[in-house]
């Protein structure tokens, strides 16, 4: 009787053991079937190109974005204040915004109603940075700053951009190193010089890139961004060394191979990457490096090559040694739900978004590393 009260015990932990394997494995098959992966093959991206290693220089590397990737790209500068010397934000919102508004971060944070203070979004990044969430805030007072909020901007309102500017003069960058462009009548875009392409200046619609005259000419964004931080320009190229080219950006993610999809991070599985011919040439020097943050419905998956390719700051970098960096967020509708492709600057992805432990943010870091290698 013993012995068969021992198989049955046997037969019962092996039949306990069976389901807990049958219920992992259904689990993360049916993650993978609504994230809309074929379970039992590998993604086309893992194929794709790795991110070169290029001996860039990381005492020159700065971002800039529009929109969510303005967010980004603010967040990001603050986080790694340290091994970044400038920030361009084109209609974005203070340091911690969404954190510090709750439930009410949309009309906050993009309305203005009521509108943030910038000044109490510096004493969030300080008291972050004393837990050592993210570097020292005395790091921001060197960095090269531009700002730009449209005149009909109507997504992210003027007061919101205000409060930008408040965040890095409460942080004490200097006013000549602070650049407030907020006189075109812009709508929520990134601006170009070239006038055979995007839309009118006053516009707010796809591919969110317009073109604005002002008394001396076509406005270049991309242009003034880089001149804010790097100083003096050569002239643009007229053609291009390069081209822009994608690279996989699946090894960067938080979690690797499929678990990437059971956990995302909301990376695309491709980014893009422009280097001048001259910059793989190590022995003329080490290049910058540029980040470039696009917006909400702004993705490669939505509107092509727009950023990465026609929107300008390529000429510019072509001729003065920039390594530019146009990383990618997928829309999703199911996990994480971000269905208009944005950055992540309310918390999607995870709690510690906007320091240095958020995932997007660890995913750029190794993405710059990677290049200055």
């Amino acid at each position: 009787m013993e012995a068969n009260r021992i198989t049955v015990r046997q037969r019962e932990g092996q039949a306990m053991r069976k389901f807990s394997s049958v219920f992992l494995y259904s689990f993360v098959l049916v993650c993978l079937f609504l994230a809309g992966l074929p379970a039992l093959r590998v993604p086309a991206a893992y194929a794709a190109e790795r991110l070169p290693a290029l001996g860039a220089d990381a005492s020159r590397v700065s971002v800039s974005g529009l929109s969510s990737g303005a967010f980004m790209a603010l967040q990001y500068g603050i986080a790694f204040s340290r091994s970044i010397i400038g920030v361009g934000v084109v209609a974005g919102g203070p340091y911690g915004c969404a954190q510090l508004s709750g439930t009410n971060f949309m009309s906050v944070c993009m309305s203005a109603q009521p509108a943030p203070n910038g000044e109490t979004s510096y004493d969030l990044a300080a008291a972050t940075a004393e837990d050592h969430d993210i570097d020292a805030v005395k790091n921001i007072a060197a960095q090269k700053i531009y700002l730009f909020s449209g005149v009909k901007d109507t997504v992210v309102k003027p007061q919101v951009m205000d409060a930008v500017k408040d965040f890095y003069l409460a942080a004490q960058v200097a006013p000549d190193n602070l650049t407030y462009m907020q006189t075109l009548q812009a709508g929520h875009a990134f601006v170009t010089d070239d006038q055979t392409f995007g839309n009118a200046c006053n516009l707010t619609r796809s591919p969110f890139i317009v073109h604005c005259e002002t008394k001396d000419g076509p406005y270049d964004q991309p242009e003034a961004i880089l001149s804010r931080i790097y100083g003096p320009l050569n002239s643009k190229a007229t053609q291009l060394s390069s081209q822009a080219a994608p690279f996989d950006q699946t090894e960067f993610s938080a979690l690797a191979g499929y678990w990437s999809y059971v956990f995302p991070d909301g990376l695309a599985k491709t980014g893009y990457v422009y280097v001048p011919e001259a910059c793989r040439q190590t022995s003329q020097g080490k290049c910058a490096v540029h980040v470039v943050f696009h917006g909400c419905q702004q993705s490669a998956e939505k509107v092509g090559a727009d950023v990465y390719a026609r929107l300008g700051y390529n000429e510019w970098a072509d001729t003065n040694r920039i390594i530019v960096l146009y990383p990618q967020i997928s829309a999703s509708n199911f996990w994480p739900a971000n269905p208009n492709g944005c950055w992540d600057w309310w918390g999607y992805t995870g709690t510690g978004y906007y320091t240095q432990r958020g995932v997007q943010a660890k995913a750029i870091k190794a993405m710059i590393d990677r290049l200055e290698q």
